[in-house]
């Protein structure tokens, strides 16, 4: 058999962010913290150097590394939108963690670490490269979120993160060992390829994708598996939060993908029911619970389970156009999220945390252009046009329609509904409510510019969200 030399240059991105890993490891290691602006720049033009990267090489794509990695349009536009918002996490970042002596060069080593595992995992089309991108992203994130070693409820987040985390893996792995029993397969297109063409045995091979699904769904956060998220979003410092709630996702859809439509398509009927059973409890429990909070990260927390639990909507409905709004859900509720927690970052300042709704009271008055932003995300979430969560939220459920999931759409149109009071909650604190003290904008000038814009992209992606619905279209085609 001969050996085939892979091509190299399709991994470039990952190549590059990995040698920008070692450089910025070893100036961390070599220098002080009073040069941590230029870990931060460092960090930032890795993070802009892969995004080129992936960009320039657009078009041309396969398998390569014997079918362990692919780089196809669905890696190519995660890969630019995980480097996009982790760019945006970085700078939002800056000051908050500044403030708090958090600023360290052990947060940009692992925050480029764990994005190298996010476009490991994008790539990945082997279950061994897929489990590997996803572990070496989860254990930066598991370290990031108990960096504040002083603050009891950032180290108990790291724990219980840890904890459910490992086992999650343990599930992943567990149920990717059992497909391999049945199939005798580790790749994607080759576990495909078998459960087209053999008879296999269908009760071990759903006992597997059982284990499959719990494992992906402890990643995304969707209920029952979603007992680590309000905790650990709650705990970490925001800037962490921000990080962990952000691009993750996007990974975690890759891995929803790669695994599911392109590797157990033909089990459709299987997956659908358990997926059916996770988006349905999300977001009537994402959207119950989220009614009774008073913390904001918390609040957004199980805002997020609600959210995950419409994104799984577009998965479960099985066909191109349920995966390219699934798609699209992803990126705007990227691009929600980052202006959320954005809202909490410009509102903090050194000893003060805005991370209570409370905290929020008067904004209107004060910084009627911010309150605008934070209206104009809440809208967004709630899924009132013209914003882009409308168009998002309309696919989805569009795509459940056309498989007649009738009474699945009819809950998630129901909690829709019922979800928009926690979000004009905050509109209502923010215009309606007298502040109790000036709330004071410590953020610097750059940020609160990159915020806006954040916001105003969501507002465009509302107003025209045709370009960005025919990419995802194409690449489900």
């Amino acid at each position: 058999m001969a050996f085939e030399v892979p091509n190299m240059l399709f991994a470039l991105p990952e190549m590059l962010m990995l040698a920008m890993c070692c450089i910025v490891l070893l100036v961390v290691a070599f220098t002080v913290n009073r040069r941590i602006n230029l870990v931060h720049a460092l960090s930032q033009l890795s993070l802009l150097v892969t995004f080129l990267t992936v960009f320039w090489m657009m078009g041309e794509g396969g398998l390569t590394f014997s079918e362990t990695y692919i780089k196809d349009p669905l890696s190519d536009v995660l890969k630019l939108a995980i480097c996009l918002v982790n760019m945006l996490v970085l700078s939002y970042s800056y000051s908050y963690l500044q403030a708090r002596n958090l600023l360290q060069g052990e947060f940009y080593v692992l925050a480029l670490f764990a994005t190298l595992g996010m476009l490991v995992m994008v790539s990945a089309h082997h279950f061994l490269t897929l489990y590997l991108g996803l572990e070496l992203m989860s254990l930066c994130l598991y370290a990031m979120v108990a960096m504040q070693r002083d603050s009891f409820a950032a180290t108990e987040a790291g724990m219980k993160y840890f904890i459910l985390g490992a086992l999650a893996s343990g599930m992943l792995l567990y149920g990717m060992s059992i497909i391999y029993g049945v199939t005798g397969e580790l790749g994607i297109q080759a576990i495909a390829v078998a459960l087209d063409t053999e008879d296999l045995n269908q009760t071990v091979l759903s006992l597997g994708i059982v284990f499959l699904v719990i494992g992906i769904g402890f990643k995304f956060g969707a209920v029952p598996f979603h007992m680590w998220l309000p905790d650990v979003y709650q705990g970490a410092p925001t800037a962490i939060t921000l990080f962990v709630a952000s691009a993750p996702k996007i990974a975690a859809f890759a891995l929803l993908i790669r695994i599911l439509t392109e590797g157990m398509g033909d089990m459709l009927s299987v997956w659908r029911d358990m997926l059916i059973m996770l988006a349905a409890l999300s977001i009537i429990l994402g959207n119950v619970l989220a009614i009774a909070q008073s913390n904001l990260k918390r609040m957004l927390a199980y805002s997020t389970i609600s959210h995950v639990g419409f994104l799984l909507l577009g998965v479960l409905a099985g066909t191109q156009a349920g995966y390219a709004a699934a798609l699209f859900y992803t990126l705007v509720y990227a691009l929600m999220t980052l202006g959320s927690f954005g809202m909490i970052l410009l509102l903090s300042r050194e000893g003060f945390e805005a991370e209570e709704i409370e905290d929020f009271k008067g904004l209107g008055q004060r910084h009627p252009w911010h309150a605008l932003m934070m209206l104009l995300l809440m809208f967004s979430m709630a899924g009132i046009p013209p914003l882009a969560g409308f168009y998002a939220k309309l696919g989805v459920i569009k795509s459940v329609v056309d498989v007649n999931l009738l009474a699945v759409a009819i809950v998630a149109v129901v909690m829709s509904v019922i979800g928009a009071y926690y979000y004009l909650r905050v509109v209502k604190v923010m215009f309606f409510d007298t502040a109790t003290e000036k709330p004071h904008i410590a953020a610097t000038t750059s940020m609160q510019y990159l915020l806006s814009g954040n916001v105003l992209a969501v507002l465009l992606l509302g107003l025209f969200p045709g370009s960005l619905f025919a990419l995802c279209a194409r690449i489900f085609s």
